[in-house]
């Protein structure tokens, strides 16, 4: 049975007390490699056909990044674009935050690196690998440090190149994943209540079903780990899939729960995009209307980190949510880790 953790976050939640500023999302942006590829091109690098990868997906495409294109660069764009929308310049960023499980290097961090790239001096810069869990948990540290009054200006970011860990040779892994990169800047924001509140959850005992072998102090790049193809992703897929739907169920009824809301009230549900089942799954089991869910997955995919953060922008500009309306993102990635945050726009 898994059961969501505890959040930290309760301020402007009915039935909590306010502790600190409320904190809002006040700008997001995305960024997706140019590069397409097709379920029809992938139909010539393994076996695989358009109509078995879209049956079982819903994935039709996803992006590539070129071979010089990394993490960082991917970061930096959506992180620009966040701060376009926000009208917030690099000096003005006192902390970043970069959710990855395909930083550019082991070290230093991929938060260092964007640091450098935007030009934003003065801003504390740090990774965090909660896999494709990991923009929440982002959000959620990132508006501790803006609610305590610690910091004003929090650039948090979802990004992540699967492309360079993906096995082009197993064809049940590879046609899941892209890359891509998502931003918001955190800010109190007066008049708004923003983030209600945040779910977390783990699991450290099924951390096989989606895992990376190689790379680690547990196994560091030899001859032979790189010729067992080791440094690669590895999935156990129907095991995934079932504990996916359960955990994303629970984080986000929790989530309703502490906010007293019924999934009626919400206009957006954001969930991760990994596979357009679990999707409808999640979708069903809370009572949601299809309008309700937001869904991008057939274009770009799984990006993991990057996911919920790159349709969070979409929506945002696509007008699919307006100033005070309730939004809903629950995610669910390796670790296992799980979570939901209820936002006021």
């Amino acid at each position: 049975m898994i059961s969501s953790a505890p959040s930290s976050s309760t301020a402007s939640v009915p039935g909590h007390a306010l502790s600190g500023r409320s904190v809002s999302i006040v700008g997001s942006g995305a960024c997706v490699p140019a590069r397409v590829l097709t379920n029809s091109d992938l139909e010539k690098i393994v076996e695989t056909s358009d109509e078995w990868i879209t049956t079982r997906t819903g994935i039709k495409e996803r992006r590539i990044a070129a071979q010089d294109e990394f993490t960082s660069d991917l970061a930096t764009q959506a992180a620009r674009r966040a701060m376009a929308a926000a009208g917030v310049a690099a000096d003005q960023i006192d902390l970043i935050i970069v959710a990855t499980i395909t930083p550019d290097m082991v070290f230093p961090s991929t938060a260092c690196l964007v640091q450098q790239k935007l030009g934003a001096s003065r801003a504390a810069a740090f990774d965090l690998e909660a896999a494709c869990s990991g923009f929440i948990y982002g959000m959620e540290i990132g508006q501790q440090f803006v609610r305590s009054g610690t910091y004003h200006t929090v650039l948090v970011i979802g990004a992540e190149k699967l492309s360079s860990v993906v096995d082009w040779q197993d064809r049940n892994t590879c046609v899941l994943f892209g890359d891509g990169a998502g931003a918001v800047i955190l800010q109190h924001r007066p008049g708004s209540r923003g983030l209600l509140t945040t779910v977390m959850g783990a699991d450290g005992d099924k951390s096989k079903l989606l895992y990376m072998p190689g790379g680690g102090s547990r196994c560091p790049a030899t001859t032979q780990s790189v010729m067992s193809r080791l440094h690669f992703l590895r999935m156990e897929g129907r095991e995934t899939f079932k504990h996916a739907v359960q955990a994303m169920i629970s984080a986000a009824t929790e989530a309703l729960r502490r906010c007293q809301l019924e999934i009626s009230q919400i206009k957006c549900i954001i969930p991760h995009q990994a596979n357009r089942r679990i999707l409808d799954a999640v979708g069903e089991r809370l009572g949601a209307k299809p309008e309700q869910l937001f869904c991008n997955l057939d274009r770009y995919g799984n990006t993991s980190a990057a996911s919920v953060a790159i349709a969070l922008d979409e929506a945002a500009r696509a007008g699919r949510m307006q100033r005070g309306d309730l939004v809903l993102l629950v995610v669910f990635g390796a670790g296992l880790t799980w979570g939901a945050v209820v936002i006021e726009w």
